[in-house]
């Protein structure tokens, strides 16, 4: 399965030449004999308003899906989530550690500029930079380029970086480890170029429209907070001709029902996400708008270890344990969702789990044993223990909370007490450590078990319960210098053993993507685990 995800890739990589011929159009595959609709206007439900379409800034979906209409990486993915040439038209490496990427000659910014590998140098030195202060800062350090760990840590200059442009043309990257899914990385929304010299103009400012110079198919042309973003074809794009959606509005609609009305009403071509409690009910009456695809992604409880007592695994242990997650997939989100016991999806690629002793008990065991756990730790009905639980803004959110939370006053006597923030607040809160225990749901970067695991190492930007364990991060580090596939599975193994012995986050399910989509939006990805729609890949067909 990993191979065949990524075949493309890896000929390239390994020094097979891919004419850049062979890949002359990636937008908008229309069979030959479709007939186009005369009105190509898409308007897209976002689940929130953005915090910014700096990609340097962000570290949410709702950014991203905005973001990947708007700035083109090195790389795309096609509708199966197989790599494909974006920016650079082909790339190859020998060793897996330097890889040399070709940018297209065409390539151009929407404001007439051509791209550069200098671009991409520029882009890749900011995210790296303490003084961007990026959330997603640790991924560039994931890739292995070299000095991205000293860069982070402020002990190496941004100009460092293993990352050079050999001509403005060819781009030359350079890792401290041998990567082979570094390509695959690239897809990612904080790989992304910026134009230089319009973030050194504008400063923040930069992202505003008027001021916003994008690589994409599509540029920024009215941004109303909290009311809609709204883009427009980039004429500039390299495959302009090739894209056939003219406009593409994104909608931050916070509540499932109110976007399940709108698109029954005709005002959305697809929504966000879908009301849990009216997912049956539509799949019966509304077949052809109901689109269910794999998704890698999973939904969990992370735990403040700075705070008492959570710093007491008992504690931790306690709370997970108590929870019923065959309940709440079934019943409470019932999309097709999966009970999760590990973090990392089980779809995931070269992924091989073990799943700890408490999955294979039965829930009125696993009860049993929470109370002991608490007990233990100090906690029964003469010190019953209570404590803030934070989520974000979303009916489908609230109810799995208010599940949760009753699972745990009725088995264990625990108060949650539930703390509903908006989501560039909720975002604050937990990059700032205010909150007891957060919702938290992490999707996949790039389809390998890295993208999942490497945010609990105790360096990590996102590592947002403060989880610090020496053994962990070693499996972390000997998994990216394995030399098999087999030697990199064995360390995933050991890692996910350490977190359900550690419990620093409480897996609850493992996500499937259930949306309403517009039945004569033509080129809508059903295969592509990892979510990535891009706009210019999907069209309208005439009723």
């Amino acid at each position: 399965m990993y191979k065949n995800k990524i075949t493309q890739a890896l000929m390239m990589s390994l020094g097979f030449a891919v004419a850049a011929t062979s890949f002359s159009s990636f937008a908008a595959q229309v069979p030959a004999d479709t007939k186009l609709a005369d009105k190509q206007e898409l308007v897209r439900g976002n689940g929130t308003e953005p915090e910014s379409l700096d990609p340097q800034k962000v570290s949410g979906v709702p950014e991203s899906n905005v973001i990947r209409d708007l700035l083109e990486g090195l790389v795309n993915q096609d509708s199966k989530g197989n790599l494909v040439p974006g920016a650079a038209k082909s790339w190859e490496t020998e060793d897996y550690k330097t890889w040399t990427f070709h940018i297209r000659d065409d390539a151009k910014w929407s404001n007439g500029d051509p791209v550069t590998a200098e671009d991409f140098v520029y882009t890749w030195r900011r995210l790296a930079d303490p003084k961007t202060a990026s959330p997603y800062a640790s991924y560039i350090q994931m890739t292995t380029m070299a000095n991205a760990e000293d860069i982070i840590a402020g002990k190496k200059a941004p100009e460092t970086l293993g990352v050079e442009a050999v001509d403005s043309k060819t781009l030359k990257v350079t890792l401290d480890k041998p990567v082979s899914y570094f390509a695959s990385m690239l897809v990612h929304t904080s790989m992304k170029p910026v134009n230089q010299k319009v973030v050194e103009k504008f400063g923040d400012e930069w992202t505003k429209v008027g001021n916003y110079v994008s690589n994409g198919a599509y540029k920024l042309d009215t941004w109303v907070v909290n009311e809609r973003i709204v883009l427009a074809r980039n004429e500039n794009y390299w495959d302009n001709k090739n894209t056939v959606i003219n406009q593409v509005t994104f909608l931050p609609i916070e509540n499932q029902v109110a976007a399940m009305n709108r698109f029954l009403a005709g005002e959305l071509d697809m929504t966000y996400e879908m009301p849990n409690e009216h997912f049956k009910r539509l799949q019966k009456e509304y077949p052809q708008d109901v689109k269910v695809t794999p998704y890698l992604c999973s939904y969990y409880y992370e735990f403040n270890m700075t705070r008492k007592p959570f710093d007491d695994a008992n504690v931790r242990k306690a709370l997970s344990y108590a929870i019923d997650r065959d309940v709440l997939a079934k019943f409470i989100v019932g999309k097709g969702e999966t009970p999760a016991y590990n973090f990392t999806p089980l779809a995931t690629n070269g992924l091989d789990v073990e799943m700890p002793e408490y999955s294979k008990l039965d829930q009125k065991q696993r009860l049993a044993k929470a109370k002991e756990l608490l007990k233990a730790a100090g906690y029964d009905q003469n010190n019953p223990l209570k404590f803030n639980l934070l989520y974000n803004t979303s009916e489908n959110h609230k109810k799995i909370a208010v599940a949760i939370s009753s699972m745990w006053k009725k088995g264990l006597g625990v108060t949650a007490v539930l703390e509903n923030q908006e989501w560039k607040s909720y975002l604050d809160a937990k990059r700032q450590g205010n909150f007891d225990i957060s919702r938290a749901g992490w999707c996949g970067d790039y389809n390998e078990a890295s993208t999942f695991l490497a945010i609990m190492r105790s360096d990590h930007s996102q590592n947002y319960p403060k989880y610090s364990s020496a053994a962990y991060d070693k499996a972390i580090d000997d998994a990216v210098l394995a030399k098999t596939d087999a030697e990199r599975a064995a360390d995933y193994k050991d890692a996910e053993a350490k977190l359900a012995e550690d419990m620093p986050i409480m897996p609850i399910y493992h996500y499937v993507n259930a949306r309403l989509v517009n039945p004569q939006l033509g080129g809508y990805p059903m295969e592509n685990p990892e979510d990535n729609i891009y706009s210019k890949d999907m069209y309208f067909i005439a009723k």
